[in-house]
């Protein structure tokens, strides 16, 4: 996923992790260059579903203003979820 709007500086990556951890999803969250978000999760479809209706509203001090999805086939390459720089 790419997440753009306000999602820089605004604890949007950490408000992420702790939502995926939440749900029991693994994968990682980072900052881009561009001031976007990648986000990058495995996990059960449905529980996926639910962490994309959160990362659309984000942290109160965020303005996410698009969210686009690309769905992969699943890997299992991760083990939790991250923050990475």
């Amino acid at each position: 996923m790419l997440i753009s709007g306000l999602v820089q500086g605004v604890c949007y990556r950490w408000f992420a992790r702790k939502e995926a951890d939440s749900l029991g999803l693994t994968g990682y969250v980072k900052n881009l260059y561009d001031a976007r978000v990648e986000v990058v999760v495995e996990g059960e479809r449905g529980l996926i579903e639910e962490f994309i209706k959160m990362l659309k509203v984000g942290p109160s001090s965020s303005d996410v203003r698009d969210l686009k999805i690309e769905w992969r086939e699943y890997k299992g390459e991760f083990s939790g979820f991250a923050v990475r720089y």
